[in-house]
């Protein structure tokens, strides 16, 4: 999709570029790890008539064609970000809440190790591996 607009991958594949998601997809990039209500309460501040079950469908356009994508950083919603941002996994601390990105690469191993023992091809894009940061064991230590 590189040489490809956002609106060109939408219209390939059947759909109408539309100002609602043109607006949600701008919310997502600008949010990152944004969920729905985080992304309607940003798409709301220039679009009043949109709502929150408008988010929802058309972040799940936006998934089908590959533009966003999601993973979940604790329980509730997913969260989304663009799909061309997606080549990371995330730390989520249990403590402060905090959820950082780090190279997929640190996951290599694993993967690896799941396919040869268990014939699992995993995608470590969604992987949200959950703990707790150094500044949180820091303070707990004082």
């Amino acid at each position: 999709m590189a040489d490809r607009t956002w609106q060109d991958e939408l219209r390939s594949r059947g759909y109408r570029v539309t100002p609602q998601r043109r607006s949600v997809l701008e919310a997502v990039g600008e949010l990152e790890h944004a969920t729905p209500d985080a992304i309607c309460a940003r798409v709301q501040q220039s679009s009043e008539g949109l709502n929150l079950s408008t988010v929802y469908r058309t972040l799940d356009v936006l998934e089908k064609v590959g533009l966003v994508t999601h993973t979940h950083l604790g329980a509730g919603a997913p969260s989304y970000h663009l799909a061309a941002e997606a080549d990371h996994l995330h730390l989520v601390c249990r403590s402060c809440r905090e959820a950082s990105d780090v190279p997929l690469e640190i996951a290599e191993k694993l993967v690896a190790e799941l396919e040869e023992r268990f014939g699992f091809r995993a995608d470590a894009r969604h992987l949200s591996v959950f703990g707790e940061c150094r500044d949180c064991r820091v303070g707990s230590q004082a």
